[in-house]
């Protein structure tokens, strides 16, 4: 009998939370693992659900030739507790964001202007890869290795949706070499040897 009673007290408790028709990201609070507290109620308004940023292309000129400009819930309030986000990709020609993971989130890639050659490596390292044209969408399931590189001449675009509101961001290339990870350790753990590891960490800004 006690088990049906928890059964029920807990549909019913779930439907009643599920009754809330939104959670406001109180970006004033503390993140955490749930998300942001709620903002109240009263203070919310039209724009707490509206972001104008992806209308403007993001700032290429940087050693990777790449721009992220992210719609997450630190930028967009609205999102909070919803399980998406949104961002927008610019790569100049020659652009490439590296090897990296959102461990938070699958994400789906939709390309508006230009070619990406985009891919992603599964956990039995198998290689799935893909050049995209204008109209095509492209899936990278949650926290496996991806990529995307500008395969043509001239700007490429995309718009990237996750089904989280923090997917988060790990990039492989900045991990090894752009903190102060000893290098005898990088060299171990990545077979390479100590003139690459100094020269990857120079140009990342690592130290170590």
């Amino acid at each position: 009998m006690l088990p049906i009673l928890f059964l029920f007290s807990f549909l019913f408790s779930s439907s009643h939370a599920s009754l809330q028709d939104f959670c406001v990201a109180s970006l004033k609070m503390p993140d955490t693992p749930a998300g942001f507290p709620c903002k109240n109620p009263k203070m919310v308004t039209a724009d707490d659900f509206v972001f104008s940023g992806l209308g403007m292309g993001g700032n290429t000129t940087n050693i990777i030739k790449a721009a992220v400009t992210p719609a997450f819930v630190s930028q967009f309030p609205g999102l909070n507790g919803l399980g998406i986000s949104a961002a927008r990709l610019d790569l100049a020609p020659a652009g490439v964001v590296p090897m990296h993971t959102h461990p938070g989130a699958s994400e789906l890639l939709f390309v508006i202007r230009g070619k990406i050659l985009a891919g992603f490596i599964s956990s039995a390292n198998d290689v799935y890869v893909k050049t995209l044209k204008r109209g095509d969408v492209m899936v990278f399931p949650q926290g496996l290795l991806h990529f995307q590189v500008n395969a043509g001449g001239s700007t490429a675009i995309a718009v990237v949706s996750f089904g989280s509101a923090n997917p988060g961001l790990q990039i492989l290339d900045f991990a090894l070499f752009a903190n102060n990870l000893p290098s005898p350790l990088v060299e171990k753990t990545t077979f390479l040897d100590d003139a690459q590891v100094k020269k990857l960490k120079a140009v990342l800004g690592g130290t170590g």
